[in-house]
């Protein structure tokens, strides 16, 4: 033998061999083997597993002579497989909760009945009618753990599970996973049924104080043995494992419990009884050793229920309330003792015992009773929201949104009690450096935050800013508190003491620099830099790197020779500026007009450009004003500038295109399409992008209206918006020899980027125009994605090219994502528009969103029907939407709408309402819709469906909706019709509560 080959085989004998499973066969053989083998470490089954083969053998049915399947016989072998399942279940000590968990309810069921019968529990007699005192001991633990699991599956069953869908290789499972499915509802239906027995059974065992006994591996072999020998021994009080009463009622005080607050979502007031057998349960609890096998209460859980309790029955415990800090902040919230919640909130700023998670959870909860109306919590939330703020700068976290909110308008009394939380979280004798430094941290930060004046003296006078930073950081505050003042709006009024500009010599330039930044008076801005032109020459309008001007004009304005009108011109253009984008037109029209009369003195160019500007302004103005509301027309004057600026020939001129994109969406907006379509010089069509697209969505739409939709502009408008959407392609040869083809991002073949595009679209408000828009891209989103099946529609459709020459040049997620936007912003302009309703729902279609989807086809219905009080037209709820409302609804298991939806449609589908019908894993309401079938076939098959499956139930819900007179055949067509508009009606209204 070669040395390689003895290494391998002293290798091989030197591995750990893994015991072979024993399997269940052998314990029969055997019966002393199994307390061997469940006595080991790690038994291989283990006992739950075992409980599994055992029963599964000795439930498994018998075939006769005949070929026929009888039920399991009930022989000598039969019996020792069920006995040996109590044995394991009995090494368990009947845990319950082990049970549960590597069990099935059919497998334990039968295990807990197996246990009733040998335990000699009268047969053919109800639990709630046994005497338990009287029973043998064993057996009245048997009735009370059979009754302890019946309540806690019923607790169990109504916790949602997720479904697992079967794979391949498990189809050839599914009948029988149906067959144990439809098992244990059959099961639970009967546990239900008894839920009131077993609850009084074991409310009955609360008033018995004996000690219990239940069965043990020693007492079932003593059954096994000989049963009549037996008897007597296992009914004696020493026999089986000894249960204390209090570990046992603390366990039926705890299951209890779960079932009447289970109860307690039908019935509020059954939670006052959960309540207190939780309360019962926690004070066993605290008596009894954690050792106790047999009281297995999840403790965790039993907290939970016991603060759920709490809350829901609004009842508090004296002890929580003193003893823990959740408890007393829950009683001052349920009395409303705001002080001392905030009293509580600032000692724990110093305690640190209050989660940040709950803190902030508080003041969200008073924040929406501020927003519910109740005026009086606004100071309340606004002192919580200063606590938190301090305890998360403690923490080193990042303060809140809401605490830089409360920064921008600060009251006074908001700053004092600010610092008097400040002062007083840091009131502890042995504070950490660290703190101190993270409070000084944020009393810094605070301090520079404060834009007025007199309340950052308040805060830099305190004595913890004076205590906590350093003097060099005190210096250095105080300087950056300086700087700040440059970077204020330039829409806030300035200070009334800076409008007296003293004439003396003694004004420093920051100063006047200052009031030159705040300033938004022209004269009074005119009046600063003289001073400061006399004070020193250098460039003003450089002063605050916040103000700018048009790149376009930049060139124009520093051209001026003279520096005084320069940093004038410059300055008051700037400002005008940023009043027009904070919305504040009264002052940006002051400063214009001011820059106007200023220019016109020697530049004709800038005239024009200030004349552009202000047209811009008042444009803006207008518009800003429609979409709040406002609907009257613009002026005519407004209209004639309008007009004049898209008729304007001045060669040289700096011309923004903002101005022309602006005025084309006026235009637009206000119907002005003829004017667009035909008075507009070709030069400017030429120059400004935004102009060629008003251009062609005019003419577009001026002649849709028309007997004959000419397709010529179309077609011009659609070949702009493809190539706005189309990436350009570059060709590169690889190292092979190949060429392969890349595509670049963004395309420089079109009129406009697509941002810029999407940004003019969502300045429209013509209802015409976004509709033209909407159908154009939903044309080319069906070409591009190519899916005859899954297309979305729209109106005017039909006017746009059917086919790309070149479809690989699209950007495809460009094109579905412009449609998403474009149809999003149409709908915040006008949510109640059928047609857009309509094409949003098919976008969410086409995209697998289908809740999203029903949501959006009966908020299309709603509108035209007042919601459903008259009949949906049938252009709005035509076949095709029909079918994908059914479509959407089957793919959300929601079966029962789908046959309900079927009787829409013009030729009633049978087939696919017989095919929804027959799925048993419904996630609709069922039965509850039956009364919305006016269709008598469905109503048939339903009764026979049920009547099949024995759903007794149900079927008489089926009989009483078909029994109805007005469903009568023989009724007048009328009648008939009538019936089924009503039904219609409801049922539509039904699922809108559903989907809305």
């Amino acid at each position: 033998m070669s040395a390689e080959v003895a290494d391998r085989e002293a290798l091989s004998c030197s591995r750990p061999c893994t015991p072979p499973q024993a399997s269940w066969f052998e314990f029969l053989l055997d019966p002393s083997l199994l307390e061997q083998h469940l006595q080991g470490p790690h038994p291989d089954p283990s006992p739950v597993q075992l409980i599994v083969q055992l029963l599964e053998q000795a439930s498994k049915p018998s075939v006769n002579e005949q070929n026929q399947v009888q039920p399991p016989a009930d022989n000598r072998r039969n019996r020792t497989l069920k006995l040996m399942a109590l044995k394991a279940a009995a090494h368990l000590t009947w845990d319950l909760k082990v049970l549960e968990k590597g069990l099935t309810i059919p497998v334990l069921n039968m295990l807990l009945n197996e246990l009733l019968c040998v335990s000699r529990v009268p047969p053919g007699v109800k639990h709630v009618d046994l005497d338990l005192s009287t029973l043998p001991p064993t057996t009245a633990m048997a009735v009370l753990v059979y009754n302890r699991w019946a309540i806690r599956t019923i607790v169990l069953s109504s916790f949602p599970e997720k479904q697992t869908k079967p794979g391949p290789h498990q189809l050839n499972m599914m009948s029988l996973v149906q067959q144990e499915k439809e098992l244990t509802e059959n099961i639970l239906s009967v546990l239900k049924e008894q839920a009131t027995d077993s609850i009084t059974v074991l409310e009955g065992a609360l008033n018995i104080k004996k000690d219990f006994y239940i069965h043990t591996l020693r007492t079932l072999d003593l059954l096994a043995a000989d049963p009549s020998t037996a008897n007597g021994e296992t009914e004696s009080s020493t026999a089986g494992l000894r249960i204390s009463a209090d570990h046992l009622h603390c366990q039926v005080h705890y299951d209890l419990g779960g079932i009447y607050f289970q109860q307690g979502c039908s019935d509020p007031s059954v939670y006052e009884k959960a309540r207190e057998h939780f309360r019962m349960a926690r004070e066993l609890l605290t008596k009894l050793d954690s050792s106790a096998s047999f009281c297995c209460v999840d403790e965790q859980r039993l907290a939970g229920y016991w603060s759920a309790c709490k809350t829901l029955t609004g009842a508090s415990d004296p002890s929580d309330s003193q003893h823990t800090p959740y408890g007393q902040i829950s009683c001052f919230m349920r009395n409303h003792d705001y002080g001392a919640l905030i009293e509580a909130f600032i000692r724990d700023n110093i305690t640190f015992i209050l989660p940040n998670s709950f803190r902030h959870s508080i003041q969200l909860e008073l924040l929406h009773k501020l927003q519910q109306g109740d005026g009086a919590l606004e100071e309340v939330c606004h002192k919580l929201c200063v606590c938190n703020a301090v305890r998360d700068a403690l923490e080193g976290g990042v303060l809140g949104v809401s605490f830089h909110q409360l920064l921008l308008k600060p009251s006074k009394n908001t700053i004092s009690f600010l610092l008097e939380v400040c002062a007083r979280s840091m009131d502890k004798e042995h504070r950490s450096e660290t703190c101190k430094r993270k409070m000084a941290l944020f009393i810094k930060s605070v301090c520079n935050r404060l834009e007025d004046v007199s309340l950052a003296f308040m805060v830099s006078s305190h004595k913890l800013f004076m205590e906590l930073l350093q003097d060099e950081e005190k210096k250095i505050l105080m300087e950056q508190m300086r700087k700040s003042s440059a970077t204020v709006n330039l829409s806030a009024k300035p200070l009334p003491s800076f409008y007296d500009i003293p004439a003396s010599a003694s004004v420093n330039i920051s100063q006047l620099e200052q009031q030159l930044i705040l300033s938004l008076d022209p004269l009074h801005i005119r009046q600063i830099l003289i001073e400061l032109q006399g004070m020193a020459e250098r460039p003003f309008w450089r002063v605050n790197s916040k103000w700018e001007v048009p790149v376009d004009y930049v060139n124009v304005i520093l051209a001026i020779k003279d520096n005084l009108t320069r940093d004038l011109v410059y300055i008051l253009m700037a400002k005008g500026l940023h009043c027009i984008s904070i919305k504040d037109f009264a002052h940006a029209r002051q400063l214009f007009t001011a820059c106007l009369e200023l220019v016109t003195e020697f530049s004709p160019k800038l005239r024009q450009v200030m004349l552009n500007e202000l047209l811009l302004m008042e444009v803006r103005g207008h518009e800003a004003g429609a979409a709040e509301g406002n609907m009257e027309r613009p002026p005519p004057d407004l209209v004639s500038r309008v007009r004049g600026y898209l008729e304007m020939r001045i060669h040289d001129l700096p011309l923004r295109q903002i101005v022309g994109e602006e005025c084309v969406v006026f235009m637009l907006n206000w119907r002005e399409n003829e004017y667009l379509t035909l008075q507009v010089p070709q030069s400017l069509v030429n120059s400004n992008p935004y102009i060629k697209l008003g251009q062609l969505i005019a003419s577009t739409c001026k002649e849709l209206p028309g007997p004959k939709e000419s397709r010529r502009t179309a077609k011009e408008l659609w070949e702009v918006v493809v190539q706005i959407c189309s990436v350009s392609s570059q060709h590169k040869r690889s190292s092979d020899g190949r060429v392969s083809l890349l595509k670049q991002r963004a395309s420089s073949l079109g009129i406009l980027p697509r941002s810029k595009f999407m940004t003019f679209m969502k300045k429209l408000r013509e209802p015409l125009v976004l509709t033209t828009l909407i159908s154009l891209f939903v044309r080319l989103h069906n070409i591009v994605r190519d899916d005859i099946v899954n297309e979305v529609t729209a109106e005017h459709i039909s006017i746009w090219p059917s086919s790309l020459a070149n479809l690989q040049s699209v950007d495809v997620e460009a094109v579905v994502v412009t449609l998403k936007e474009l149809v999003n912003y149409a709908l915040s302009l006008n949510p109640n528009n059928q047609s857009w309703l309509c094409t949003q729902a098919d976008i969410y279609f086409v995209s697998s969103q289908y809740s999203a989807a029903m949501h959006y086809y009966l908020q299309a219905g709603t509108v035209c029907s007042d919601y459903f009080t008259k009949s949906v037209p049938p252009d709005v709820y035509t076949d095709q939407v029909l079918k994908r409302m059914i479509k959407c609804c089957s793919l959300l298991n929601c079966h029962t709408q789908v046959a309900v939806l079927c009787q829409f449609l013009r030729e009633v589908d049978y087939m696919t309402a017989f095919k929804a019908l027959q799925e048993q894993n419904s996630h609709d309401s069922m039965d509850s819709f039956y009364g919305y079938i006016w269709d008598v076939t469905i109503l048939e098959y339903l009764t026979y469906i049920h009547h099949k499956r024995g759903e007794g139930d149900k079927r008489q819900v089926a009989i009483k909706a078909i029994g109805q007179t007005e469903l009568n055949s023989s009724n007048p067509e009328e009648v008939l019709q009538l019936a089924a508009q009503k039904r219609k009606k409801k049922f539509l209204q039904a699922l809108a509560k559903l989907y809305f």
